[in-house]
């Protein structure tokens, strides 16, 4: 078996969650021993994995298909989430719905993070088997390390009692980003740190505005920062707040889990089933909401619940996704598979 890995657009959207999607299914082939291509020339494989959905993506979805080669769409993109992020992408979004559904129909099968968006594919009339397998995590990239937490606070010119409270995304109002800033107005006390990047000209001008200058001192805007700060940043954080809107699942929630870090999310539909407040996490749905529990949450007056986090993230592991990706890539190619795992990752 050898698969031919795609993801198109690596210089707009390499440094999301998708690119990361990619770099973790290379390493979860790996771990299991599938052979894998990145060359899109190539033709000696069984099975196209394609993660985007731009014209080069449909341009090689068409020549699999004529070389009669079985294609699996990743499905890590949906109208719900592309509203809300770049230029116009609230007119273009019934659009960008029909543009995917075309693409998805002419998969075999299809791949999508969570439950949720395998409803939200289903919603679309999609009719192919759909499985919903995490895009995973570097579980040991993320361990807590003393070395790294000390480059963090040392890049960021910290105090050890400085309270620092992140967040990890594109400069999307989607991702809650305005909230963000709005709720570090009210706490001066706190510095909030917003890790991420994406082409400025792509997003709309109050977002531009926030990013460069309309926010108050005690925000950062580092960029896209990688290696041992943002890993530090992680686990030496006082908390991982993420107020995203809509997503198809969170790789990011994942990381800071995987740090023991404790994580404060938005109650949307996406984290039912996987996420619990309270249990795992907490989950707040205003500003207001959000404010008291980050105010409790760093000052140690509601439980310390990363341990059920951490578990969380070990199950979603690399070598468990590799073991989820073979099961569907069997299956695709009609060979033996493991019936009881096939069921649990497809309705």
């Amino acid at each position: 078996m050898k698969v031919l890995l795609y993801f198109e657009g690596q210089s707009v959207i390499g440094k999301s969650g998708i690119g990361r999607a990619l770099a973790h299914q290379k390493r979860a082939l790996s771990s299991i021993g599938i052979q894998y291509t990145l060359d899109p020339s190539s033709t000696d494989y069984d099975i196209l994995h394609v993660n985007t959905y731009g014209p080069k993506s449909a341009k090689l979805v068409a020549k699999a298909k004529r070389l009669g080669k079985k294609v699996i769409y990743h499905a890590h993109s949906t109208e719900e989430d592309f509203r809300n992020s770049f230029i116009g992408s609230n007119k273009l979004a019934p659009f960008v719905k029909k543009w995917l559904v075309h693409l998805y129909s002419q998969a075999d099968f299809l791949i999508t993070p969570t439950p949720y968006s395998r409803e939200l594919l289903r919603s679309y009339g999609l009719t192919q088997p759909i499985a919903a397998i995490s895009n995973g995590i570097d579980l040991q990239r993320y361990y807590p390390s003393k070395e790294k937490e000390t480059a963090f606070r040392s890049y960021f010119s910290l105090s050890e009692e400085q309270k620092v409270i992140i967040s990890v995304g594109l400069f999307f109002e989607r991702k809650g980003l305005i909230d963000f800033v709005e709720i570090a107005k009210k706490m001066p006390d706190y510095t909030f740190i917003w890790f991420g990047d994406v082409p400025m000209y792509s997003i709309p001008h109050n977002i531009r505005r926030i990013v460069k200058v309309d926010h108050p001192k005690n925000v950062l805007f580092p960029g896209y920062i990688k290696g041992e700060v943002i890993e530090g940043a992680y686990s030496a954080a006082d908390l991982f707040f993420f107020p995203s809107y809509e997503e198809t699942e969170g790789i990011v929630v994942l990381e800071a889990l995987a740090s023991r870090q404790k994580v404060l999310l938005r109650n949307i539909p996406v984290y039912h089933g996987w996420m619990e407040n309270g249990v795992n996490c907490y989950m707040g749905t205003s500003r207001q909401e959000f404010i008291t529990l980050i105010e409790q949450i760093t000052s140690l007056q509601l439980s310390n619940i990363t341990e059920a986090g951490f578990k969380t993230a070990q199950s979603k592991s690399i070598t468990e996704i590799g073991r989820e990706l073979q099961i569907v890539y069997q299956a695709v190619l009609d060979e033996s598979y493991n019936q009881s795992m096939y069921q649990q990752i497809v309705e």
